[in-house]
């Protein structure tokens, strides 16, 4: 947003309007400086000069808040956004265009918004839509579905199982289609159930003064052995909360008490937990070579087995021949890679796949060595679907190939590079490893797991959430989803707004307690959704 009207206004001054200089405007929240803007009064002189900018910049700043910015401060580095909030800047960008006659494709929009913000967004698509546009929107969120003219279901399944046009319509028609697992949740045929009885929080870790960024020193009291929620609108400063102050004065207290429990002052409790686990989106790997056998030890146990096979007891191989980090069994042309990077300089590089090994990674030898008519480029080319079946009688590993399959990533393949998994796909990987070990007592955070997920996978999701919490433990996660909600044991309401407006602790408690609030902004539309799966049921 363009302030060089400051300096226009007064050269030969102090540079500020209303005893507000250019840092300390752009210090305020879009928000805030849009009000301070309708509220700026100048002379006759002022307004000839600066009239057309500040026409310009509350149209910006009003374009900004209406897909839910408002909160977010104009020094903020962009580093620092999200890709959902970069996204909804440079959408705000073409409104201001007011271009006509331009094809719009957005990915996952809605991502990181709550639902009050994500009805502004919706408003602002269609009025891009209304001014002459056509807008294209990748999305699995229910409410912008609902409101488009016209949708293509992708499917049926995911991967391998995907790539075809289950269905195409208007949201009406896209019910109606039996075919469309979309259309199912839309029409309501399929749900995500409301738990008949929620599990009673055993205790509480109390965090106390929590004050970073426009947390308002509060004191915060997160549940024991259940499935918590942390909700409120788009900046109401869960992730400050959570990600900020919870998990570092865990991480504290817990070193400080490996020989003998201490508690902080500011928090209390940490005596009921004995680990904390934050689950992000981060990726598993940073190179080709990285997978999801690898990651999850699958692949361990898959070379022991190639290495105890007859065959390769005869030519001596160890398990390291079937490794790609050992050079006597992966390809010399690529190392492993099945890929071969040629660097263009001025030009983006080129990725090629391996002419020796044809993309199998290993060379000649290794790969004369199968098992079940399948050697060991074979099993990684296999689908989580086809490896449960080929080592069924392998329990080891198809205990962990069972895992990944009930967390909806039955349609990935072993050795598909780490670098190409999504951020939710890693997530749930993640979440497999977790659940492959047998402790408890761990406190688990998450940061929006639903994100790029269908209803059918985030139906999945809670189910493995669910599983965490049975085995003794504790899942903490940051949500907006409103069927993660409504199923949770336990809500933590931020808000009542976002930015200096928000930072406190609006409700707490069961869903059912929640939609009883009037400040709340997260009440109404989780009341709705309780409703509607009720009735459904």
């Amino acid at each position: 947003v363009n302030l060089k009207f400051v300096t226009q206004l007064a050269p030969d001054q102090e540079t500020a309007i209303n005893n507000k200089n250019i840092a300390q405007l752009s210090a305020l929240s879009i928000g805030a400086l849009h009000e301070w803007m309708q509220e700026l009064s100048l002379d006759q002189t002022e307004q000839d000069i600066a009239h057309t900018l500040l026409d310009e910049i509350k149209k910006r700043l009003s374009f900004l808040a209406a897909i839910g910015l408002s909160y977010i401060t104009l020094s903020r580095s962009a580093r620092t956004l999200s890709g959902g909030e970069g996204q909804r800047i440079r959408l705000a960008t073409q409104l201001g265009s007011a271009l006509t006659g331009v094809l719009y494709i957005l990915d996952e929009p809605s991502i990181g918004l709550h639902q009050r913000d994500n009805d502004q967004l919706i408003e602002t698509l269609k009025m891009l839509r209304d001014i002459g546009n056509t807008v294209i929107v990748v999305e699995h969120d229910t409410d912008t579905m609902l409101q488009a003219d016209y949708i293509i279901d992708m499917g049926p399944g995911g991967g391998t199982q995907g790539g075809l046009v289950t269905a195409a319509g208007t949201p009406r028609e896209i019910m109606k289609n039996t075919k469309s697992l979309t259309g199912d949740y839309l029409a309501g045929r399929k749900t995500i159930e409301v738990p008949t009885l929620r599990r009673t929080p055993e205790s509480f870790i109390i965090l106390k003064h929590a004050q970073k960024n426009n947390l308002k020193d509060i004191t915060v009291r997160f549940p024991i052995g259940v499935l918590c929620c942390v909700s409120g609108v788009s900046g109401s400063g869960k992730s400050t909360l959570v990600m900020e102050e919870l998990a570092p004065a865990i991480r504290t207290a817990l070193k400080g008490s490996r020989a003998r429990v201490v508690p902080t002052l500011d928090l209390v409790g940490i005596d009921q937990i004995v680990g904390l686990t934050v689950v992000s989106q981060t990726p598993i790997g940073r190179t080709s070579r990285s997978n999801p056998a690898t990651y999850l030890g699958i692949f361990d146990d898959i070379r022991a087995l190639f290495a105890q096979l007859p065959e390769s007891r005869i030519r001596g191989y160890t398990v390291g021949r079937f490794s790609f980090n050992q050079q006597e069994g992966r390809c010399r042309e690529c190392s492993g890679h099945g890929t071969v990077t040629i660097e263009m300089h001025f030009l983006a590089d080129v990725v090629m796949e391996c002419k020796q090994c044809k993309g199998k990674r290993y060379n000649r030898e290794t790969l004369q060595i199968v098992y079940k008519r399948k050697n060991i480029a074979d099993v990684l080319d296999m689908t989580v679907y086809e490896a449960l079946s080929f080592f069924g009688a392998h329990k080891t590993i198809a205990k962990r190939l069972e895992l990944l399959d009930q967390v909806g990533l039955g349609y990935l393949k072993l050795g598909q590079p780490s670098t190409t998994l999504s951020g939710g796909e890693a997530q749930r990987i993640k979440l497999v490893d977790e659940l492959a070990k047998r402790g408890n007592k761990t406190f688990y955070i998450l940061d929006e797991p639903t994100t790029g997920l269908h209803s059918d996978d985030i139906k999945k999701l809670l189910k493995v959430l669910n599983q965490l919490v049975a085995k003794g433990n504790t899942v903490l996660v940051i949500e907006h989803n409103l069927d993660v909600l409504k199923s949770a044991d336990y809500i933590i309401d931020l808000g009542p707004e976002a930015g200096e407006d928000g930072g406190t602790i609006v409700v707490e408690g069961r869903p059912e307690q929640i939609i009883k609030s009037r400040t709340s902004r997260t009440a109404s539309y989780l009341k709705q959704a309780l409703k509607a799966a009720l009735k459904s049921n």
